[in-house]
């Protein structure tokens, strides 16, 4: 069996599809053959920028759905054959075979879950980087300066808590508010006009155009009106452009707790404390792969959005991807077939 692989070679380097070795799991992974992956802002911007390798060259790609090929040693919820979803490593492991833009890839048991047959390769491809990203910003603790949410459920009851999710319509801001509903929380939830019927979709109780002029008012009005305990902001777009809003809205609201993907701000609000997710987090995302993602996905709990938008089939479309992601698209989610 042969492996290939979109290689990148350096900052500013554009991919190039070649040979790579076939991955031996260790004994607590998975290889995993491929059928989808999805591209992230962060693919393009270690692309663009360099940032965040080990060595060069290397595999980059978080995001993929497909079939187990090979089982470590002290794997036992899986065999071979199984439909699965993973978050790739190799950003934190330095190893080109814990990348995702490959035919094979070895993956993180832990971080893979089985998917069910009613939903495609390519749409499940959607889900790992936003789930743990989004995951670890609600769920870790607010000793930390995070939001502290309680674990979602199958069948959640209202916790009496409220949270705001900024940029909803994005990959990251859509699992924060379906996993925040299914923690029992209210969401109010922040995207452009056209994508506010989505928003509801997934949990929002109120959905809201930030274009308005008003929209710090806005958000604090929705925000008091959904009443209970307000338990933080999730900034799924941290940059300038949202941090103008979400910081206004947090002081107006006496001071909260705000989890950001990016580097906030060094001054904040008085009360305001910002603290930065990070994607890679067993302690407090494992459990959400380990009970959750599959039980929620085959009962229609869990969406895998935003939708895909395919733009072609074969390694040698991954570089196109980068391109499509980098020049924006809302409300989808780039993914090449394999």
């Amino acid at each position: 069996m042969s492996n290939q692989a979109a290689w990148i070679d350096g900052k500013a380097q554009k991919l190039r599809v070649a040979s790579a070795d076939l991955p031996k799991p260790g004994p607590d992974d998975v290889v995993i053959k491929n059928h989808a992956v999805a591209i992230n802002p962060v693919d393009w911007k270690i692309q663009d920028y360099g940032v965040f390798v080990q060595s060069w060259p290397t595999i980059l790609g978080e995001d993929i759905a497909g079939e187990v090929y090979e089982l470590g040693a002290n794997v036992s919820k899986f065999k071979k054959g199984d439909r699965v979803v993973a978050h790739q490593l190799s950003l934190v492991t330095g190893k080109p075979e814990d990348g995702g833009f490959q035919l094979y890839a070895r993956a993180a048991a832990v971080f893979t879950a089985k998917i069910p047959d009613s939903l495609s390769y390519t749409q499940a491809s959607v889900l790992p980087l936003a789930l743990d990203t989004a995951g670890h910003g609600l769920y870790d603790s607010r000793e930390k300066g995070f939001i502290g949410l309680d674990y979602p459920s199958l069948t959640p009851k209202p916790s009496g808590k409220t949270i705001l999710v900024w940029g909803g319509s994005s990959s990251v801001g859509a699992l924060a508010i379906q996993l925040a509903t299914a923690s029992g929380a209210k969401v109010i939830s922040v995207a452009s006009k056209h994508n506010l019927d989505f928003l509801k979709s997934l949990g929002a109780v109120e959905a809201l155009d930030y274009n308005t002029p008003s929209i710090v008012d806005d958000a604090v009005t929705a925000i008091k009106s959904a009443g209970g305990d307000f338990a933080g902001i999730y900034d799924a777009i941290s940059t300038e452009a949202s941090y103008k809003f979400v910081l206004p809205i947090a002081e107006k609201l006496g001071g909260t707790h705000v989890a950001v993907t990016l580097p906030a701000p060094k001054e904040l609000p008085s009360g305001v404390t910002a603290a930065n997710v990070f994607a890679v987090n067993k302690d407090v995302n494992g459990r959400l792969w380990e009970e959750y993602v599959t039980p929620a996905l085959e009962q229609g709990k869990l969406k895998a959005v935003p939708e895909a938008f395919v733009v072609g089939k074969g390694l040698e479309y991954v570089q196109k991807g980068f391109d499509t992601n980098k020049a924006g698209v809302s409300a989808k989610k780039v993914v090449v077939e394999l």
